[in-house]
């Protein structure tokens, strides 16, 4: 009889125990949902840690001047887990900083409120809209920002090789919460590049915080300030002489200028645009820069007008070498000579070049192949430079051209390639050495092939559990057995 008391006490006591870890298992689980939601404080176990912030990050969420709200427009059971994992450590690291889950289907208000700005920004499934209403700007980041590839010359092709959240979120809130930004200002009015051929260049501008404008110069709506960017991208009519000399006022008080010429462009009937290049040292040669059958590494796929240019260790590149991120792509290019000497006031040197062994093809000389000629001049020959030029007034002009305008304008060169890092770099140079770029390094998309000493912790895992179990419950049957 007493033993059986004792068994009932014993029971009763085992089940209020039961209950009340139970009890404080779920306490414990609820507070640890609400701190981790607040404060995020859930561990990054990722193998790339793609959800972690950066110290970069963490200093622009401490600086928001204004508060900063994400639609992440995603529909339910479509979610892409990480990327909502990091937005909610936004959160936790600035009450500026405010998120939310839309399924654009159940409030297509929103897309229209939105896609607005700009036609190249149209708001679809997947991507995220950084907004801040004090300054009515935002930013559309489609997925396909978050996305890189790299070109592997063996095999050829591209792949799908890194991903990186952070870089554009950041970038985004610092572009929308900023209280003005550099212009750059697209010259029309000579058959250059319109909008429709320029949309995701202003795309990856306006995200990097500039204001992208078009204008003439034959109207008062110009009003260029020493500050601006003026972007000439591939004209196919000349410069009056009026306009030549606007654009060299604009220069000699400062200015920077973007040019692209293409190898289809007919420079040789445009003197006052190649005047203007020579201010700078840009001397074009005429015809389409060839790459050599015996450096297959040099073009892509074996299509020799695709060039893979070398970068030279400058001011816009030397980052880009250090880190890798150097593969770029040029669906033919116009080639220019490699600067010698110049005058003392002007500094000009090449950015991207050709390989030694490359030719210039002039495909006007009635012979469509673009197998080398007799007279096809050899490489290597400048794709792409940059130049200082101390002005009259006192001023430092600088200014950047590129022979290839699809380098900075197609969307399958920016997905491919590490365009857009260079754009950006290009650009800072542009901005009298201000830097867009946050240096927040993209995550491997690749998970490293296993080794015996990365299986390790799971094999002990797999074989310490089970047997840390089997030793509780033989304590636990030992200590049943004596009551």
């Amino acid at each position: 009889m007493q033993a059986k008391k004792q068994r009932r006490r014993y029971g009763a006591l085992s089940t209020a125990v039961l209950a009340v870890v139970l009890a404080a298992l779920v306490g414990l689980n609820l507070l640890a949902d609400t701190l981790e939601r607040r404060y995020a404080w859930r561990v990054d176990a990722s193998f790339n840690g793609v959800t972690t912030q950066s110290e970069v990050t963490r200093e622009v969420l401490r600086e928001l001047p204004y508060p900063v709200h994400v639609y992440a427009l995603f529909p339910r059971g479509q979610e892409d887990g990480p990327l909502l994992e990091l937005l909610t450590r936004y959160a936790a690291a600035s009450p500026l900083f405010t998120w939310e889950q839309i399924d654009p289907s159940l409030n297509p208000g929103l897309l229209t409120r939105f896609r607005a700005a700009t036609e190249e920004e149209t708001i679809t499934s997947n991507c995220l809209v950084v907004w801040c209403e004090a300054t009515d700007r935002w930013k559309v980041l489609t997925y396909d920002r978050f996305l890189g590839s790299s070109y592997s010359a063996e095999d050829g092709e591209y792949t799908f090789s890194s991903l990186n959240y952070e870089g554009p979120i950041t970038a985004a809130v610092r572009s929308v919460t900023a209280g003005g930004s550099t212009r750059v200002m697209m010259l029309a009015g000579h058959g250059e590049l319109d909008e429709s051929a320029t949309g995701a260049l202003t795309s990856l501008l306006g995200a990097n915080g500039l204001d992208v404008y078009g204008f003439t110069l034959r109207t008062s709506e110009a009003n260029l300030q020493p500050d601006d960017v003026v972007a000439v991208l591939s004209p196919q009519r000349d410069l009056t002489d009026e306009e030549l000399s606007q654009l060299m006022v604009f220069a000699d008080a400062g200015g920077s200028l973007l040019l692209t010429c293409d190898f289809t462009d007919r420079l040789a009937q445009m003197a006052n645009w190649k005047a203007l290049m020579r201010y700078y040292g840009f001397l074009p040669l005429e015809g389409v820069v060839i790459a050599s059958a015996e450096e297959p590494a040099t073009c892509y796929q074996n299509n020799r007008m695709y060039l893979i240019p070398a970068m030279e260790a400058t001011e816009i590149t030397q980052p880009m070498l250090q880190n890798q991120t150097d593969t770029l792509l040029l669906p033919g290019s116009r080639g220019f000579e490699i600067p010698q000497t110049a005058d003392a006031g002007l500094t000009t040197d090449v950015v991207l070049r050709s390989s030694d062994k490359a030719y210039l093809r002039d495909l006007n000389d009635g012979r469509l192949s673009l197998e080398r000629q007799e007279n096809d001049a050899g490489g290597p020959f400048a794709l792409a430079l940059m130049a200082w030029r101390a002005t009259a007034s006192g001023n430092i002009s600088r200014a950047f051209v590129l022979g290839c305008s699809s380098l900075l304008t197609s969307g399958d060169v920016y997905a491919m390639t590490d365009a857009q890092e260079f754009i950006v770099r290009v650009m800072s140079f542009l901005r009298k050495g201000e830097s867009m770029d946050l240096g927040i390094v993209a995550k491997t998309a690749l998970r490293p092939q296993l080794s015996p000493r990365s299986t390790f912790p799971g094999l002990l895992a797999a074989i310490f559990l089970p047997v840390l179990v089997g030793v509780a419950a033989l304590i636990v049957l030992g200590y049943r057995r004596k009551l």
